[in-house]
């Protein structure tokens, strides 16, 4: 890799630090006019020109000097007195009158120290002495390639070739292959391909990784052993440096020079490469492995959802033709039929006829078809297959990054933890760290905490189920009243033309206002579990951050799925299923439980989870996500150019430091993660009701991504390189959410949906095996007779409503009264549906599971590559060490002196012959770089 000079746009000094693969940083550059333009560098460097800036603390300048001010000076004073004795070089500025700056600097020997310590992986030579190895190259590859093998290879190529048009400019973003790596070993420094420049073998997210993990464990107190007074992390909770960053390597604007900030905005945050493939070794290079795996999971996901948006989108044209030639709809639209339905509501509803509802139907039919049992089975093999083959991805990234020996620092505790329990009397030496902690017995203190914390928020998920049952409230008497609206009225005017309209598709109207009513509840609920489940988590006082993080991931996920979920799952499962019958309504709060419509509840919970799903999505991702932000970036501005005078001549001047200061801190990515953990729930648990959903996620997706490209690149601090092999926690949540998804499909397709009722119809009712007579088969007869004398509605001797009962005057063969009670049809039906959920659900697992098993988590390949790099890194460091044994210098192995058969000159003949030694012993060997990146 080549070193490029990063530059911003503001000052004149630049910082050369290396470039992963950019090709050349020009001082002068030309606009469309033909004009040439000089631009300016950022300053990264120390006064003295040199010593490049990797971290920079700041704090803010105290009004008044009191008690807590000199705390906090006495306390930086202690803190860079031992950054200074660790090896580390400091530069203040404190031209600024408000917030002071202290520019932090690791040299060579620091930077070597860590690394060894750390255990990071860098670049070897290419070219090295070792024992035959590119001989044995060949001896590995077998010239006969299995039938699988091919076949999967000729599936890659067609997949490249249709990704072609999103694939990455490599003239632009010079494609980053595997290297061979080694752990640093300051013993074996000849082995690395140290540049003439020693401090550019370090990348920039690399020092300031290791000078991160140098400020979380260096002391600010006088007792080094004290883990109160312990680590920059502390120190930013008490208040003693108001931030900690490393600095963005250059400006993203344009006119200012190419660095890697502005490339990944331009081929990465630009909205006009929204279509383009992530660039994610070179996010990875400079924003650290953990935020790079995001990224691929989500551009992973993205890209999976094609297949279902695919389908789902034909699957809903399907339903769209299907609508107008499907039997029940044809049949409840037929005014000869003329059935007279029971009223929907008591005292004051009257009777209606069927038709009234054809709308309802027809619209059902659009989701309600045989292709929603295919995609349900569809969508519940693509979870396992998503699932299965990102573990595949994650391991070939694991090994491109050098993650699969990664082994997670011991972490120190949250400042948040010592705070809270600074006064805490019983102190307990750490047998890791061997630091004095404070210690919380499991039962006496740590037990009844998460008893309590838990309990609550099972509370606060009661509030929304409550929400859910005042939505239900709302429900019922808005339909009640729509249906009073008089149907004699003027039947050419506008009043009676829209007093029809209303009164043909009042359902449609409650369920819409209703879900937009939810989804606004939701919204509001989401602001205060946000707050909840942090709350929570800080009350359980947990140690580590890791801990806490994946805490407040649960709490936040339980009290989101209440949240979204609970009005879905009404519908789904519950809406319906208990009313009762005319004349023996179930009662629920002194009112009728709600009905399906004529259509099912089908249409209902599809119109719900669509308006709830792009509620989400366009007012929490765009609205508040994009919008927002900017309207707030904006207001800042405007403030600093009217309030504070600032002038464009003023920001020109500003350092570096200085201008990342003023920039957001990236706190976590749970937020991220969470959102698109939602979608996958709403996508999978409820996909058998909304087919488009997987085509609104891939949409959302596309914008998502580059949302959270430009926040990285433009409106954050450049945040520290942490490393990370995996996605932690959400897997499990993604695993379970799979599992799950099976279970609410089969009973969707089971209950609310009209297809086991018309399955059971064609095959075992009908004399022609279609569904002529299906709307009347799945109704039943009532005599209004038989209704209370107050609820008693004049109009009709006869209705019909939606269930599978005997009719009034039924006897059994003894002579028993059966009326009303359910029927024949009805066990025939729920049989049929219990059968259904067991055939699907063991249909489902045992296919996902044979899937799974059939898919290995690591590729062969992989597989053999990180064999083979083992092999080859212990060669090496064996035969080098050898040649050393032998006499040889290392300048002459590492240049490739030495030659097999006499090439090497008369000194290497010479001393094989007094040796006795020749062959492989002197073999030149050239370390290939490896790339798995088409696995």
């Amino acid at each position: 890799m080549d070193s490029a000079r990063l530059v911003d746009e503001d000052e004149d000094v630049v910082c050369e630090v290396q470039d992963d693969g950019i090709q050349g940083d020009e001082a002068v550059s030309t606009d469309p006019s033909g004009k040439r333009i000089k631009t300016r560098g950022r300053n990264l460097l120390f006064d003295d020109g040199e010593s490049c800036i990797d971290y920079v603390l700041a704090w803010q300048v105290p009004k008044k000097v009191n008690e807590a001010s000199g705390l906090a000076e006495k306390a930086r004073e202690n803190f860079e007195k031992n950054l200074l004795d660790e090896g580390l070089k400091l530069e203040y500025d404190k031209s600024d009158e408000d917030v002071h700056y202290v520019k932090v600097h690791a040299p060579w020997e620091v930077l070597t120290r860590y690394a060894e310590i750390l255990k990071v992986k860098m670049k070897m030579k290419k070219t090295i002495v070792a024992e035959g190895i590119e001989q044995k190259y060949s001896k590995w590859e077998n010239p006969v390639k299995a039938v699988s093998t091919t076949l999967w290879n000729s599936i890659n190529k067609v997949k490249d070739l249709v990704m072609t048009p999103f694939s990455l400019d490599h003239t632009v973003l010079p494609k980053i292959t595997k290297e061979h790596t080694l752990v640093y070993s300051r013993d074996k420094e000849y082995m690395f391909d140290i540049p003439e420049k020693r401090e550019l073998f370090f990348k920039h997210s690399e020092r300031s990784r290791i000078v991160d993990f140098i400020l979380r464990r260096k002391a600010f107190g006088d007792d080094k052993k004290e883990a109160f007074t312990f680590g920059i992390k502390k120190m930013l909770a008490d208040g003693f440096y108001s931030a900690a960053y490393p600095l963005h390597e250059g400006h993203w604007k344009e006119g200012s020079m190419m660095n890697t900030r502005k490339l990944l905005y331009e081929n990465w945050a630009y909205w006009r490469k929204c279509l383009k493939m992530q660039p994610l070794e070179y996010i990875r290079n400079y924003f650290g492995s953990q935020i790079a795996l995001y990224f691929a999971w989500l551009g992973f996901y993205t890209q999976f959802l094609v297949p279902p948006s695919i389908i789902g989108l034909v699957i809903f044209l399907y339903g769209t033709i299907y609508m107008d030639d499907s039997y029940p709809s044809k049949e409840v639209c037929d005014p000869s039929l003329n059935i007279t339905m029971c009223p929907l509501c008591d005292y004051q509803c009257g009777y209606w006829k069927i038709n009234a509802s054809c709308n309802d139907s027809k619209y059902s039919r659009m989701f309600d078809n045989n292709g929603t049992v295919f995609f349900a089975i569809f969508m519940s093999l693509w979870g396992t297959l998503f699932l299965e083959f990102w573990k595949r991805k994650q391991s070939v990234i694991q090994y491109n990054w050098d993650l699969v020996e990664f082994i997670k620092e011991e972490e120190p505790p949250r400042p948040e933890y010592l705070a809270k329990l600074a006064s805490y009397p019983v102190l307990k030496v750490n047998p890791i760290t061997g630091m004095k902690e404070p210690h919380l017995p499991f039962w006496r203190r740590r037990f009844p905490t998460f008893v309590l914390s838990y309990s609550f928020m099972l509370l606060t998920m009661a509030i929304a189920v409550g929400g859910v049952v005042g939505v239900i409230a709302y429900r019922v008497s808005i339909l009640a009243a729509l249906q009073l609206i008089e149907k004699d009225g003027p039947k050419n005017g506008t009043m009676g033309s829209t007093q029809h309209l209303i009164q043909n598709n009042a359902s449609i109207i409650t369920t819409i206002t209703a879900a937009c009513i939810n989804l606004i509840l939701i919204m509001i609920l989401n602001l205060i579990y946000s707050r909840v489940a942090v709350w929570l988590t800080d009350f359980e006082c947990l140690r580590t951050q890791s801990e806490y993080d994946n805490s407040i991931n649960i709490k936040l996920f339980s009290l989101q799925f209440v949240n979204y979920y609970s009005s879905i799952v009404y519908i789904a499962f519950f809406k319906g299923r208990l009313v009762g019958r005319p004349g023996a309504y179930n009662m629920a709060f002194g009112a009728r439980q709600e009905e399906c419509g004529a259509g099912g509840c089908l249409i209902e919970l599809c119109l719900q989870l669509a308006i709830i799903m792009a509620g989400k999505q366009l007012i929490q991702n765009n609205l508040l996500e994009i919008v927002l932000p900017k309207a707030i970036k904006m207001l800042k501005r405007l403030y600093r150019r009217k309030w504070l005078k600032e002038t464009a001549e003023q920001k020109a001047k500003m350092a570096a430091w200085e201008k990342d200061y003023q920039l957001e801190e990236h706190s976590s990515l749970y937020h991220e993660y969470l959102e698109m953990v939602l979608q996958y729930g709403f996508l999978t648990i409820f996909v058998a009701a909304f087919p488009l959903g997987p085509l609104c996620c891939l949409l959302n997706n596309i914008i998502e991504i580059r949302t959270d490209a430009v926040k990285f690149c433009t409106d954050l601090r450049r945040p520290l390189a942490e490393r990370a092999a995996d996605i932690g926690i959400w897997y499990e949540i993604l695993y379970a959410i799979s599992r799950l998804a099976i279970v609410s499909n089969a009973f969707i397709i089971a209950l609310t949906s009209d297809f086991i009722p018309r399955l059971v119809y064609v095959y075992y009712y009908s004399d022609n095996q279609t569904l002529v007579g299906y709307t009347q088969w799945g109704l039943s007869k009532f005599n209004t007779s038989d209704f209370e004398p107050d609820k008693r509605v004049q109009g009709s001797d006869v209705c019909w409503y939606r269930d599978f009962r005997y009719p009034p005057g039924y006897k059994d063969e003894t002579g028993e009264p059966m009326q009303y009670e359910y029927s024949e049809k009805f066990w025939h039906v729920l049989a049929a549906r219990f059968a259904f959920v067991v055939v699907f659900e063991n249909l489902v697992v045992v296919t996902t599971s044979l899937v799974a098993y059939l898919i290995p988590d690591v590729p062969a390949k992989v597989k053999k590559e990180i064999r083979r790099e083992a092999y080859i890194s212990s060669e090496i460091v064996i035969q080098t060490e050898l040649q050393k044994a032998k006499g040889n210098s290392v300048t002459d192995i590492l240049l490739g002196k030495l030659r097999k058969g006499g090439a090497e000159g008369e000194n290497g003949s010479s001393a094989r012959k007094r040796n006795g030694r020749g062959g492989d012993d002197d073999a030149i060997v050239r370390v290939d770089e490896v790339s798995v990146s088409n696995i």
